[in-house]
């Protein structure tokens, strides 16, 4: 991932395939992992249930896939709940962005709020790109959000995401925290003209 301070340009790395519409936050994060007090641990529990029934041979199991960072998906992944755990659980699998045909509106926001890019193609390229990722795993994909493109040698191809999302990963202004942080000295000049704020003291 292309990253200075906040702002998140591009994301590179290998592909992951992940088959099926309507995969919900259920299925990514069952509900009995919701009573983690942090979000720590829960990437090795992504999809449990469905890895569980799969005996090994789920995607997120799969050898040639662990060193994945782009993960692409079908149509409308991350519908039901709006748990913001199943974004979470996906990033700390290790995945930094995903690519599907389309995405439910709240996890898409849940991703946006942790940095990682959800952005949309036609069934057509999907389906090249779950093909190409498939047969070829150790390929190296490359999702530019300025260009608005995916890429690896030999393919090309357009996708999209909402303007404003697009601008909030080019700017650094989908991490409300980093901002804070990166304004501490003007937040501090600002806190000290307080009569009622005492900077730096218990």
């Amino acid at each position: 991932m292309v990253q200075t301070m906040s702002k998140i340009t591009s994301v590179s790395g290998p592909g992951l395939p992940l088959l099926g519409n309507d995969i919900d936050t259920d299925r990514i994060i069952p509900a009995r992992f919701l009573r983690c007090v942090t979000f720590d641990g829960l990437g090795e529990n992504v999809f449990a249930d469905d890895r569980a029934q799969n005996n090994g041979t789920h995607p997120f199991d799969q050898p040639q896939y662990q060193a994945a960072k782009i993960l692409v998906v079908n149509s409308n992944f991350g519908c039901g709940s709006s748990r913001e755990h199943a974004p979470q659980s996906i990033m700390r699998w290790g995945i930094s962005a995903i690519i599907g045909e389309s995405f439910a509106e709240i996890f898409l926001g849940n991703c946006v709020a942790i940095g990682m890019p959800c952005v949309t193609a036609t069934p057509d390229i999907v389906s090249q790109l779950q093909t190409l990722v498939a047969t070829s795993p150790d390929i190296q994909l490359t999702l530019d959000l300025a260009t608005q493109t995916i890429a690896s040698d030999g393919f090309n191809a357009a996708v999209t995401l909402k303007e404003g999302n697009r601008q909030m990963f080019l700017n650094g202004t989908w991490d409300a925290c980093g901002q804070l942080l990166h304004q501490s000295e003007q937040i501090k000049e600002t806190a000290a003209r307080l009569p009622y704020i005492s900077w730096g003291k218990a």
